[in-house]
């Protein structure tokens, strides 16, 4: 790796007019003021990182649920998944990745499988990192059936300070393990519904990193009811 692409990350087309934005304010605030024009330097700075969209390596082994988002692991607990999914109405293990507004915002597939449903429910705003947010907070879910027939459900929950969510697929398409399906612009949160019988792998407190930490192994439930 060159010393540049340690620093120099990719940013996501979503991040072109907002970086445009931040850039075209800065040059007026030089105008007005030389420091005020430095200090819109920085945030234009900090609107191009927050959409940085760097390559993930996803581990290859087949049957890994891997994490949505970059971020910090908040909440694992046993949860109803959002209904308008149309998944049976009985608790699963949730594992929320809160992403604060400096973490990378894009969002990838926890695992390979077709999109069933993707459902949109307004709500909202209360910071993420909350219980209640999962339920009152504006939302975007997706539900992906595996090649074996289960179905897991990830949900993309707007924060205090994020006003879009961003889905890029439809029911029907396909996803492979780490692949980008969407967004949440200026901090938020994921939440996975794991399929009964998968034993998370991760703890409360622990960095997540999109597409390449793993939350769960499938071949887990099997060997738990041998």
């Amino acid at each position: 790796m060159r010393m540049r692409d340690t620093f120099i990350k990719p940013m996501h087309r979503e991040g072109i007019r907002f970086v445009a934005i931040f850039a075209a304010v800065t040059l007026v605030l030089f105008l007005i003021w030389e420091p005020l024009g430095w200090i819109g330097v920085g945030l234009t700075v900090w609107c191009y990182y927050f959409f940085r969209d760097p390559e993930r390596v996803t581990p290859a082994r087949p049957g890994l649920i891997v994490s949505p988002a970059d971020g910090v692991v908040s909440l694992i607990e046993p949860a109803v998944p959002p209904a308008e999914l149309g998944m049976a109405d009985a608790p699963l293990t949730r594992v929320s990745v809160f992403m604060s507004v400096f973490n990378c915002h894009v969002n990838r597939s926890p695992i390979a499988g077709e999109v069933v449903s993707v459902a949109y429910r307004p709500g909202k705003f209360f910071n993420a990192s909350l219980d209640k947010a999962s339920v009152d907070n504006e939302r975007n879910g997706l539900r992906i059936r595996m090649d074996d027939g289960r179905d897991l459900a990830v949900v993309q929950i707007a924060g205090l300070v994020a006003r879009r969510i961003v889905c890029f697929v439809k029911p029907g398409d396909r996803l492979r393990t780490g692949e980008r399906f969407g967004l949440i612009r200026f901090g938020s949160r994921l939440d996975v519904y794991l399929p009964p019988g998968v034993v998370p792998l991760v703890e409360i407190g622990q960095t997540m990193v999109a597409g390449e930490t793993v939350i769960a192994e499938l071949a887990q439930a099997g060997q738990a009811e041998a």
